[in-house]
């Protein structure tokens, strides 16, 4: 969304449920001489029979032009995929060793990789010390508090997305509360995860003078959302007033922090190290601080807007949209996020109706799958989504619910159970399975938290009065 709108490597496995990151740090003190290291043990996300980690390995000693990384598992982990390393395990020992780029550390580097385990116990304990070249990182490592299960639709593993989406509404789970200084009258774009046996969401206010900002709630099941708590961003002193919109949030496991990504004009973020607390959101910082000349040279009436990021292995991409039918994607890597983005590029451009705002990237888990989903019109101007489908994130894509007569979701394709109460399908984000940069979603039993509105309303974008509504696929292929 916009300030003002005359709107028209390896694969993850499959998952179902999922827990918090937990963070183990061991440590010894540094010394320039000798032999040391340190390691941050990250369980970015769990689910039943599985689990995603990061490892990060410090020397605090003499350089090394090669590393290997050795521990132990303490419940029947496995090792099943891994990256940036190559790891073999036998029994409970595992061994990790450099890749061909990344062997040199010298003191105080670090180098990081991570991988997809199986487990099939009530706990996954943090492995109780690790060894770099055979000499011990001493020091205790212990565990952050983790979350429950998520109340994931998700059974089991496998399944895929169909060529053709079926949705159930329900009705508005999330309607603007006015407070002192705050007369809000539209929320819009959400952004959603699972964390700590709650669902966390951020969205977009619009009060009654037409001013944008950001407001965080959280509740334990969506029969609670309309009477959650309301916090408005502009009350914490770091984000203060003026103009932010359209957030997305996710934990950048690589640095052990959260992000919450944001239009305030460039696209912006704020990290913090809890989520449910939006008081210690830092204050906003430009990923990219000028236009690229690919925008200004297509934007034509437009500008950039609804940034998106979504992570592989190696690569951060930042996906965003101009409101004249361009979508593009920046990049820069794993490594380097979130500084460096660059090498703007077109991925598709069509005409305005066609390809307009919101898009979402999301990788589908237990395949080699990304789904791209972008706003558009139909011909009597309401909003729907299409989607496509990729093997690569940098690469191209292949339409699927692709058209007005057969959308990934519209007013075509979705039942209202409890009455329609919206035309339109608009500006919103599928639940995820997880909470980190790769943004997972199971392909079965789809949900998106979208936002709609009256149909007899009018006026003002600014004031239209938005609401929020969730979408549960009925015609899951597992």
């Amino acid at each position: 969304m916009r300030r003002s709108r005359t709107r028209m490597v390896f694969a993850a496995t499959a998952s179902v449920l999922v827990l918090a990151g937990a963070a183990a740090v061991a440590t010894v003190p540094a010394r320039a001489a000798g032999a040391g290291c340190a390691v941050t043990y990250t369980v970015g996300s769990q689910w039943q029979g599985g689990f995603s980690a990061n490892v990060s390995v410090t020397n605090l000693g003499d350089p090394v032009t090669g590393w290997t990384l050795t521990w132990s598992f303490g419940a029947g982990q496995q090792v099943t995929q891994a990256w940036n390393a190559v790891v073999s395990q036998s029994a409970a020992a595992v061994t990790a060793r450099n890749a061909s780029w990344n062997g040199g550390l010298a003191t105080g580097g670090s180098a990081g990789f991570g991988f997809n385990g199986a487990w099939n116990g009530s706990a996954n304990p943090v492995p109780a010390s690790f060894a770099l070249n055979g000499t011990t990182c001493t020091g205790a490592a212990t565990a952050s508090p983790s979350p429950s299960p998520s109340p994931s639709s998700s059974a089991g593993g496998g399944g895929s997305l169909p060529s053709s989406f079926r949705w159930s509404d329900q009705g508005i789970v999330l309607s603007p509360k006015t407070a002192a200084g705050h007369p809000i009258v539209s929320v819009k774009d959400p952004t959603i995860v699972w964390y700590n046996n709650q669902y966390l969401v951020y969205a977009t206010t619009a009060d009654t003078s037409g001013n944008w900002s950001l407001e965080y709630t959280h509740f334990t099941d969506f029969s609670q959302a309309a009477s959650a708590p309301q916090y408005y961003l502009s009350d914490n002193p770091n984000i203060g007033g003026g103009y932010r919109a359209a957030p997305q949030l996710f934990y950048f496991a690589p640095k052990n922090k959260w992000f919450l990504v944001y239009q305030q004009g460039p696209p912006a973020y704020s990290t913090a190290d809890d989520p449910t607390q939006p008081q210690t959101w830092s204050a906003p910082t430009n990923f990219i601080s000028s236009e690229p000349a690919v925008v200004t040279q297509n934007k034509g009436g437009g500008g950039w807007l609804d940034f998106w990021v979504i992570c592989d292995p190696a690569n951060c991409y930042l996906f965003f949209s101009d409101d004249n039918g361009t979508l593009y994607r920046a990049q820069t890597t794993v490594a380097n996020f979130p500084g460096g983005f660059g090498n703007t590029v077109v991925v598709m451009k069509q005409a305005l109706g066609d390809l307009f705002e919101a898009s979402n990237v999301y990788k589908v888990k237990g395949s080699n799958t990304y789904l791209l989903i972008v706003e558009a019109f139909d011909t009597q101007g309401r909003r729907y989504f299409r989607s496509w489908t990729s093997t690569n994130l940098a690469g191209s894509w292949t339409p699927l619910a692709n058209t007005p007569a057969n959308p990934f979701a519209g007013l075509g394709n979705v039942t209202f159970t409890n009455g329609q109460w919206t035309n339109d399908v608009s500006h919103g984000e599928m639940i995820r399975d997880g909470y980190d940069q790769t943004l997972e979603i199971s392909p079965c039993h789809l949900r998106y938290l979208y936002q709609g509105r009256d149909p007899n309303s009018s006026g003002a974008y600014p004031l239209l009065p938005w609401r929020l509504g969730l979408l549960t696929q009925a015609n899951s292929t597992c």
